[in-house]
């Protein structure tokens, strides 16, 4: 006798829908599952065992065999531990008929029957409005985050037994609303008030904002390029549905969003050790997971003491910075994460870190220095539109007069300089001007006679690439929409030029 339950469950898998099987036959009491299971979906068949014994039903005495099509796609985590047991109790007639069709199932099953919850439920959420099915069954901590997704019917469910009665009379069950829009409270960044002096900085930092532009510190130690760095963030535009979104999916495949979170309401700050391998940085792994240029998603990467990390991971930087976007390719299938982020990059200028210091000597060798900042190479700084050179705040200023500028006010002026980067983004088609690459420079920046001959001589001086020559341009741009300019002039390409190194 052969019972073979099709379309009953639907499952996500990377926000791809999975068809479940079950075939239940005579012969031995077997429980088998099928379809390239990691060890982590084989374990399942232990937790459903248990769960099933242990929410008061009884487990089917036959060969079981549970088939996670396609076949071909490898299958990780422990997300289809709850559907497996919907499937199996549906083949024993412990659930209506057609009772699972156009149901999504993801959940993580306890011995005793609970539902733990699972990772990655906002992008396939997304995945199931988008391949109409209209329901989903999620565990109680993942039901805000699938609700930020409209158009679903979203039943938390925090037991077996619980699901089984849910899926038999939907309508018991108490939804959750989906959340509101979060609003970050004063002070939820550290404040651009707090940094004394550093005028040059501030206005670096204060440029690198507005237009997206990538920003390398140089100082020594205590000099505030840290400070300066964790204040970024909180002079930023707040971020769009769309872009906290965007983000929310990444943190939640990554299993970052906090239990019964919606969206992110905040851009995200990502600050790995500069232990960190090629892989976290940059995504990798068996199973591909986004690396920390990913987890930064329309946020800011801050790489403190950037030459100590590994050549690989910092080379590994220079395709997503170009293409905002970065490719993990294994040998089972690859995988296209997002990327597109505000690098700031911290370093000493030199090992002993005291290079041009007033007051206290270098003890470094030339040839220790020409090894210490060749570990930045030329095709990565190539990329970075900004170089700042960071210097000690000397002990009056930082006992004096604290009141600067702070970030509500330097961020008022961010946010009209990206309002005129939008309004041109219909030319563009890039949002920002750190964006700007090709025909788009040109369409966007517009120098008038001077600016252009003073860029000429320029690049003729310092050897400025075709790269490099964009950039300067496009950090003109962002300087003269600051400013409330309509075309670039020779003073933004000067000021421009300043940040060059």
């Amino acid at each position: 006798m052969l019972a073979v339950l099709r379309s009953a469950v639907l499952l996500g898998l990377d926000a791809v829908p999975v068809q479940i099987e079950v075939d239940v036959s005579n012969g031995l009491p077997q429980f088998a599952v099928v379809g390239l299971p990691d060890a982590a979906v084989r374990e399942s068949r232990d937790r459903v065992r248990a769960a099933i014994r242990n929410s008061g039903f009884n487990f089917p005495p036959h060969r079981i065999t549970v088939n996670l099509a396609p076949a071909d796609l490898p299958k990780a985590g422990t997300s289809f531990d709850l559907a497996i047991a919907l499937g199996l109790l549906a083949t024993e007639g412990r659930l209506p008929d057609q009772a699972l069709t156009g149901t999504l199932v993801m959940g993580e099953l306890s011995l005793d029957g609970g539902i733990n919850p699972v990772r990655g439920v906002l992008a396939i959420a997304l995945s199931a409005r988008r391949l109409g099915i209209p329901r989903l069954i999620v565990p109680p901590a993942n039901a805000a985050e699938a609700a930020v997704v409209d158009g679903l019917d979203i039943l938390p469910v925090s037991s077996l037994a619980q699901a089984v009665a849910a899926i038999a009379a939907p309508d018991t069950v108490e939804r959750i609303p989906a959340p509101a829009a979060p609003i970050s409270p004063p002070g939820s960044h550290p404040d651009l008030s707090d940094v004394t002096g550093q005028i040059f900085a501030r206005r670096a930092l204060e440029i690198s904002a507005a237009g997206g532009h990538n920003l390398l510190l140089i100082g020594p130690p205590g000099a505030g390029k840290t400070m300066l760095a964790r204040r970024l963030p909180g002079i930023l535009p707040p971020p769009s549905f769309e872009e906290r979104l965007e983000s929310s999916v990444v943190h939640s495949v990554a299993g970052l969003l906090a239990p019964g979170a919606g969206l992110l309401d905040t851009r995200p700050f990502r600050a790995p050790h500069h232990s960190a391998s090629h892989v976290a940085l940059i995504g990798g792994g068996a199973s591909p997971r986004p690396g920390e240029v990913t987890l930064a998603h329309h946020g800011v990467l801050f790489l403190d003491e950037c030459p100590e990390f590994g050549r690989r991971a910092l080379e590994a930087l220079r395709q997503p910075l170009e293409d905002r976007q970065v490719t993990v390719s294994r040998a089972a299938r690859a995988v296209t994460f997002p990327a597109r982020f505000l690098l700031v990059a911290a370093m000493n200028p030199c090992p002993c870190g005291y290079r041009g210091h007033p007051t206290r000597a270098c003890a470094c060798t030339v040839a220790q220095v020409d090894r210490y900042s060749a570990r930045l190479s030329g095709p990565l700084l190539d990329r970075i539109d900004m170089t700042v050179h960071v210097a000690n705040v000397p002990a009056a200023e930082l006992t004096g007069d604290p009141s600067t500028e702070g970030s509500a006010e330097v961020g008022r002026r961010v946010r009209c300089a990206r309002d005129v980067q939008r309004a041109r983004a219909l030319d563009t088609g890039v949002p920002t001007n750190g964006d700007l690459r090709g025909r788009g420079v040109l369409v966007a920046c517009r120098p008038d006679e001077a600016a252009l001959r003073h860029l000429r001589r320029a690049a003729e001086r310092l050897g400025l690439s075709a790269r490099s020559h964009h950039r300067v341009l496009s950090v003109a741009r962002t300087i003269a929409d600051l400013g409330g300019s309509a075309c670039v002039q020779a003073a933004h390409v000067g000021e421009a030029l300043q940040y060059r190194g």
